[in-house]
């Protein structure tokens, strides 16, 4: 498993299971740091706070999967788009749906919110960018100019120009006043992913599929710089409030950069994937990332970020960092954003091309609007972020407080002490050369109910060993120091019993290093289970789990029981290695085994049918006697539950 880096400048915060099936977008609330919102293929839209494991508010009303979300700046409203072309807008302190507004014709990409008046922007598969009123129901204006779908909207900080980034590789820049577009910014290569204006200068930002971030003047309406050599698409990027850098979610890692002249000022490692929205609040930066139904957030600590100077090396690629020229201490400050104090000017009403824009919502409509509903999962944390505590109260409440860092303060300390004390590493060449990402496994906490105690997988010291009690006892009281001699004998009384335990476990991988040489996966991990000892098979798992091809049906039959072992074990990383198995083998088999299971019998002799469905029937029997023991921990608080709980969902079909 690829073990996030645990220092005190990045540390991953949480990971939860956030919907039932997979995740398609999420966003961040800026304003406070600590709200996020999912949308999924399960047509819901759920509501998070920051490190806290439990749904707040899940919003339901779309009838197909959720393929945007927006929450607007005092984090009061959130809209949502689906695939179908519907956007429904709910209001979260009335725990109620305001708007359903249709239009679009195919799903939804983008949306964002005016910064400081009741109006949504929102662009399409069918490369249209509508703004609509919220209090009107109605489209303000339509604005065509893409060729392509509409990826990210963005409004300019005095609420007068929107920025919208298509698949077709261009930018483009609209005035909302006037109702038509400014002007086109092209010269990427590939689809533009996201776009960000400058908090104060009149400078926007785009980043492409094409690995580069593009700086544009939005005075001369030209490029001012380009940062070329990202290690992956652009999916994320943030300026700092005082526009001092740009932060940049690369693919485990996040750059802050400078522009005119371009430079890269830090790198920092962080293992995030594919980062899919940034926000800053106190000092610190969260980043959240999704996979399937899992999301996963991180901080990095700017206290501890070069935001300008010279150019940093890069610790992440090998390729050689960005040339800084010469600094330009003399070039012109653009214009500052006029930043209006009540409302802003009205966008002006043009002719409608079409009735149903011009329409209000029909009957059917409200009949949508009645069947949305939002449920309030936790009337605790609702009451906390949401309703307001007086006049003047803003929700989620501002805390000053930043999320504190884990105690490890390098990536060494956590990777050593990720396996129990007898553990040994193991590289086992793979007879397969081709190398994947592992999947990602939910850390566990130790369980707050009845059973073995879970020793975790990161810690300083080893569990239930204490230094004095391998020293002689001081029988004298003015005697300070301990005899050199009487320490080491006492110290060396286990020495040969650990020695004789290592010895033994080496010669175990020895032997099963020797078979895994001769390609045979299958007789690899038969001969690991021969031995008996759990700390092997986990070993050997840790491998096999990298390559999903590796697995066969045959192989599952041996794996089973010993993954139902380690589901059990008081160990945290045995734990998680279970349950990494366990998820690939119900992803891949499950099908299989359950379309098996209810084939009608074939006609006639088929030998290798028959051996595949003794598999089936083997396989099917030992995941239904491990379900019962995931669903008797899928109730279990924190990440350590919220994995057994994702897999009694995969085990569904089992019942």
């Amino acid at each position: 498993m690829a073990t996030p880096v645990v220092t005190k400048t990045a540390w991953k915060l949480q990971e939860i299971v956030a919907h039932a099936s997979n995740v398609s977008s999420l966003v961040l609330g800026k304003a406070s740091g600590r709200l996020l919102a999912t949308g999924g293929d399960d047509c819901r839209v759920n509501l998070w706070s920051i490190n806290k494991p439990n749904c707040i508010m899940s919003l339901t009303g779309h009838t197909s999967p959720v393929e945007s979300v927006c929450l607007n700046t005092p984090e009061e409203l959130i809209v949502a788009g689906s695939q179908s072309g519907s956007i429904r807008v709910w209001d979260l302190e009335a725990a109620k749906i305001l708007r359903t507004l249709m239009g679009h014709k195919a799903n939804i990409c983008s949306l964002d919110f005016h910064p400081y008046s009741e109006f949504v922007a929102s662009g399409s598969q069918d490369t249209n960018i509508k703004l609509w009123d919220i209090r009107r129901k109605g489209c303000v204006f339509q604005y065509r100019g893409h060729s392509q779908a509409v990826r990210c909207l963005r409004f300019s900080p005095d609420g007068k120009w929107l920025a919208s980034a298509a698949d077709d590789h261009t930018v483009k820049l609209w005035d909302l006043t006037a109702g038509k577009m400014m002007s086109e910014f092209p010269g990427h290569t590939g689809p533009v992913n996201v776009v960000e204006f400058h908090p104060n200068e009149y400078l926007l930002a785009s980043g492409s599929s094409d690995r580069t971030i593009r700086f544009w003047d939005l005075e001369k309406f030209q490029v001012v710089s380009c940062i070329e050599g990202e290690p992956g698409p652009v999916r994320s990027i943030l300026f700092n409030p005082d526009g001092c850098c740009l932060y940049s979610g690369c693919q485990d890692s996040l750059r802050v950069y400078g522009w005119e002249p371009e430079r890269c000022f830090d790198v920092v490692r962080v293992n995030w994937g594919k980062v899919a929205d940034l926000a800053i609040c106190n000092d610190q930066l969260i980043g959240v990332a999704f996979s399937q139904s899992n999301v996963s957030s991180y901080v990095v600590d700017l206290t501890r970020v070069t935001r300008t100077g010279t150019v940093a090396r890069d610790p992440v690629q090998d390729h050689r960092p960005l040339a800084q020229p010469p600094p330009n201490p003399s070039a012109p400050l653009r214009r500052i954003y006029e930043r209006p104090s009540t409302t802003c000017s009205k966008p002006q009403r043009v002719k409608q091309n079409s009735e149903s824009e011009r329409r209000s919502p029909s009957s059917e409509d409200d009949r949508d609007e009645r069947e949305s509903r939002a449920e309030i999962q936790n009337a605790e944390d609702y009451n906390e972020i949401f309703q307001p505590k007086n006049s003047i109260s803003r929700t989620p409440p501002r805390r000053s407080e930043p999320f504190p860092a884990p105690p490890e303060d390098d990536a060494a300390t956590a990777k050593e002490a990720a396996k129990p004390s007898s553990a040994m590493d193991v590289q086992f060449p793979v007879p397969n050369p081709e190398v994947l990402p592992r999947p990602p496994v939910v850390a566990s906490t130790p369980a707050a109910k009845a059973g073995p105690a879970i020793i975790p997988a990161t810690r300083n010291e080893p569990i239930g060993l204490k230094a004095p009690d391998f020293l002689p006892a001081v029988k004298i009281p003015q005697q300070a120091e301990l005899v050199d001699e009487d320490a080491m004998s006492q110290i060396r009384k286990g020495h040969d019993t650990m020695c004789v335990v290592l010895t033994s476990r080496h010669k175990n991988l020895d032997t099963v290093r020797a078979v895994w040489t001769t390609g045979d996966i299958k007789t690899s991990v038969d001969s690991a289970v021969a031995i008996n000892d759990l700390s092997v098979v986990v070993d050997l798992l840790n491998i096999v789990n990298q390559k999903a091809s590796l697995w066969k049906l045959d192989l599952c039959t041996t794996v089973l029981p010993q993954i139902e072992k380690l589901l059990q074990s008081k160990y945290e990383s045995y734990v998680q290695t279970g349950c990494t198995s366990l998820k690939l083998i119900l992803q891949r088999f499950l099908p299989l085994i359950t379309d098996m299971l209810a084939a009608p019998p074939s006609v006639g002799v088929d030998i290798s049918r028959e051996e595949r469905l003794h598999k089936c029937r083997l396989c099917y029997k030992q995941l239904k006697s491990i379900s019962g023991l995931v669903k008797s921990k899928s109730g279990l608080s924190g990440r350590h539950g919220s994995t057994f709980r994702e897999l009694h969902l995969l085990m569904a079909s089992l019942d």
